[in-house]
C-alpha cells in the first residue's frame, strides 16, 4: 500500500480510482463496509482502490480545543485500511485554507484534477466542503459534470444501533468495551510507550506496565480489564519472555490508585506469567471485558487479594476468548 501526505505526493503517472472519504476514527465495521465497496469497485473498474482521510481531526481546526477522543492513531488506521485491501491510503493536512474550499473547488480541484477518481464511495450522510455545505446528492450532481461515480452507503446500524465512532467513543467512555469491541469488529486499542511509574505495583508483586498513551488518546472508564497486550515493533534488548508482535493475557487497572490517594490518571498492565523490563517500549492495549471498577480498599492486603482475583478473571475472559 503506497501512503501519501498531501496533493505532493501523488506520482506524476497517477490513473484513476475508486476513492473513499472519511476520518474514519476506528475504522469500525461501518466505515469497513465503505472500504469493501470501493476495493470492490476498484477491483471491478480495473484501477487502484484509495482512502483519503484527515489530519489533525477536522473538528480541532473548525473549533479548537474540540478535538474528540481518538479511537486509533493515523499509522493503525493505516495498517487496518492495508488489511482490508486499499491501495493508496492519502493523509490530507486539515488545514484552514483546506476548510474554506468551497464544495465545488473540493471536488473539482483535488477529486478531479488530482486524484482522477473514476467513482467516489461515501457514507449516506457525508458532507464536504466549506462549512460542510456539499452532501452526497450534491457531489452526483458534480460527478455527472466531470465524469465519475458516487455510491451514498446506507450506514450500518445493528438491533437500532448505528455503527459510528461517536457511539462506540461513548461505550469506551462507559467502560463497556465489550459493546465497543462489538461495533468495531474487534478490541478497542490503547496504543502508548511504557514509563516509569511509582514503582508500587512491583512492590506488591504485580510489576506493571504504566502505558503513556498519545494525546486525545479514547481512554475506557475507571476499573479493571482484561486485555491483549502486545509490544509493537522489532523492540529492543531487555524484552525477557515477551516477544515483540506477540500477544499476551494482562489484567489492566485504569485509573487513578485510590487505596493510595493517587490523583494521576494511569493505565497500568499486569502482564501475566511473564517476566519482562518494558521501560521504553511502545505497546499495545486491546481491552477485551471490564472486571470490576475502580475500589478504594481499606488495606494494602485487601488490595493485593482483589489484584489475584483480578488477575484470574482475566486469565478466564481471555482464555475463553482465545478458544
Amino acid at each position: 500500500m503506497q501512503r501519501w501526505r498531501g496533493l505532493d505526493e501523488i506520482p506524476a503517472d497517477w490513473g484513476r480510482c475508486v476513492l473513499t472519504i472519511g476520518v474514519f476514527d476506528g475504522v469500525h465495521r461501518g466505515h469497513q463496509q465503505l472500504i469493501a465497496r470501493a476495493v470492490k469497485s476498484a477491483k471491478e473498474r480495473g484501477t487502484a482502490s484509495a482512502l483519503m482521510t484527515f489530519d489533525p481531526h477536522p473538528m480541532e481546526v473548525v473549533r479548537p480545543g474540540s478535538h474528540p477522543a481518538q479511537l486509533t492513531t493515523l499509522a493503525r488506521r493505516a495498517e487496518l485500511a492495508e488489511e482490508l485491501g486499499i491501495d493508496v491510503f492519502c493523509v490530507m493536512p486539515f488545514t484552514p485554507e483546506f476548510m474554506k474550499l468551497s464544495p465545488e473547488r473540493y471536488a473539482h480541484e483535488i477529486l478531479v484534477e488530482r486524484l482522477h477518481v473514476a467513482e467516489v464511495v461515501v457514507g449516506e450522510n457525508f458532507t464536504f466542503g466549506k462549512k460542510a455545505a456539499g452532501n452526497v446528492d450534491l457531489l452526483r450532481t458534480i460527478g455527472e459534470r466531470f465524469g465519475f461515480a458516487v455510491q451514498g452507503l446506507t450506514l450500518l446500524s445493528e438491533h437500532a444501533v448505528t455503527f459510528s465512532s461517536t457511539y462506540i467513543r461513548s461505550c469506551v467512555d462507559a467502560g463497556d468495551v465489550a459493546a465497543a469491541a462489538d461495533a468495531l469488529g474487534r478490541p478497542h486499542r490503547v496504543e502508548g510507550v511504557v514509563v516509569h511509574g511509582d514503582g508500587r505495583g512491583r512492590d506488591l508483586g504485580f510489576p506493571t506496565a504504566n502505558v503513556a498513551p498519545p494525546m486525545y488518546s479514547a481512554i475506557p472508564a475507571d476499573g479493571v480489564y482484561a486485555c491483549w497486550f502486545t509490544v509493537l515493533g522489532p523492540g529492543s534488548g531487555g524484552l525477557g519472555t515477551v516477544t515483540p508482535g506477540e500477544r499476551y493475557l494482562a489484567a489492566v487497572s485504569v485509573g487513578t490508585n485510590p487505596t493510595f490517594s493517587g490523583r494521576t490518571r494511569t493505565v497500568e498492565a499486569f502482564v501475566l506469567d511473564e517476566e519482562a523490563d518494558l521501560y521504553g517500549q511502545h505497546v499495545a492495549v486491546d481491552f477485551v471485558e471490564r472486571l470490576r471498577g475502580m475500589e478504594r480498599f481499606e488495606s494494602v492486603e485487601a488490595l493485593v487479594s482483589a489484584m489475584h482475583r483480578d488477575a484470574e478473571r482475566a486469565r478466564e475472559v481471555l482464555e475463553r476468548a482465545r478458544g
